[in-house]
């Protein structure tokens, strides 16, 4: 397959493992951020073909992982409502809130939908005017224009009977939380290509100067993540900070301007609290106040819910770089994919359920 198949040929992947080994002198920790990053370097095997030298931690991109108890227990408040159909994306339904997960209320008669799109809400909205239609509008920058797009169409419609439980997250913010910690032992990070596709990548750099670490903007196929991996090493080893950008075929220092246009038309950025790591200072979006109709917190009042998360559940110290799904004294036994403790074990993404999948427990 075109743009996939020539990166995942196994003697390039060789040539740059036989490169890395080549240039490191000493130890660095990398962060991955991307959750889908995670996912490839355990599949294809990455992270077992590095040098000792080279330690790989898992960060906060998975999107589902970082949704906080509090925001799940709200959505499931608003889907058990007998006149609301609740959409969603397919990682979502499993998720378990303090009592029970979206899939169990659908179980129950509850009207659960996943879609493909927040436009499918949308069009849901349109097709059952007397009911209520909530779109769980979760993930990062990248979903973020869609969503906004979501808003726009439902407004310009005229529909009121449309709304979106914001839940958007912010990776600049976090990766300046985590630098800061005094625990922090990230030297170089691989960005989220995706992420830099919508937002460009000038965010960084600023903290690639303050922090005088370099980050990588890396893809997502075996090759990309090698030759990530490869430009970091080699930044540690001659003192290089900054951002350099190894997904060329698809970002750009500006990224989508479109994109950010329409995000910053409907969205405003605000506090926003992480699962397992707490609140970190505007590292979200929500509606603007103008837009104020369409969102499903205030329409549903809904606010007052708040939940504790489980303490046996590290899953922000995971996401932290802290600490790995192996080191949980749950992993494989009270927390399984088919009964977890937190997001990370279910989600597509989720750093746990990738050390289950590929056995690295």
């Amino acid at each position: 397959m075109k743009f996939v198949d020539e990166y995942r040929r196994e003697e390039d992947a060789q040539a740059f493992v036989r490169a890395i080994r080549a240039k490191v002198t000493r130890p660095w920790t990398l962060m991955e951020i991307c959750g889908g990053q995670t996912h490839t370097l355990m599949r294809s095997g990455i992270d077992r073909m590095l040098p000792a030298e080279v330690t790989l931690v898992h960060g906060p991109g998975c999107p589902v992982c970082v949704t906080p108890l509090t925001q799940i227990d709200r959505a499931l408040a608003i889907a058990q409502r007998p006149n609301v159909i609740f959409t969603s994306f397919g990682d979502m339904l499993r998720v378990p809130g303090s009592t029970t997960d979206l899939l169990t209320v659908k179980a129950k008669g509850g009207d659960v939908r996943m879609v493909y799109s927040p436009l499918d809400a949308v069009t849901l909205a349109r097709q059952n005017p007397e009911k209520e239609v909530v779109f769980f509008a979760v993930g990062f920058e990248t979903t973020a224009p869609a969503n906004a797009m979501a808003v726009k169409h439902a407004k310009a419609l005229g529909l009121t009977n449309f709304s979106v439980l914001a839940s958007h997250v912010l990776v600049p913010p976090a990766m300046e939380a985590i630098l800061s910690s005094p625990q922090n032992r990230v030297q170089g990070f691989l960005l989220a290509g995706h992420v830099c596709a919508v937002m460009g990548w000038t965010e960084y750099e600023p903290l690639g100067a303050r922090f005088r670490i370099p980050m990588i903007v890396t893809g997502f196929e075996p090759l990309d993540l090698l030759q990530g991996i490869f430009m970091a090493v080699d930044a540690l080893e001659n003192g290089r900070c900054g951002v350099e950008n190894q997904y060329v075929r698809t970002v750009s220092r500006e990224g989508n301007a479109a994109a950010r246009a329409v995000v910053n038309e409907v969205f405003e950025t605000c506090d926003r609290a992480w699962r397992g790591i707490g609140v970190i200072p505007k590292s979200g979006y929500r509606l603007r106040p103008e837009l104020a109709a369409y969102d499903a917190t205030l329409k549903f009042e809904v606010a007052a819910i708040t939940t504790e998360e489980p303490k046996e559940c590290i899953a922000g110290e995971i996401m932290q770089g802290l600490k790995r799904p192996s080191a949980c004294s749950a992993f494989g036994t009270r927390c399984t994919p088919e009964h977890p403790l937190g997001a990370p074990m279910v989600s597509s993404e989720g750093a746990c359920a990738a050390y289950w999948l590929y056995a690295r427990a």
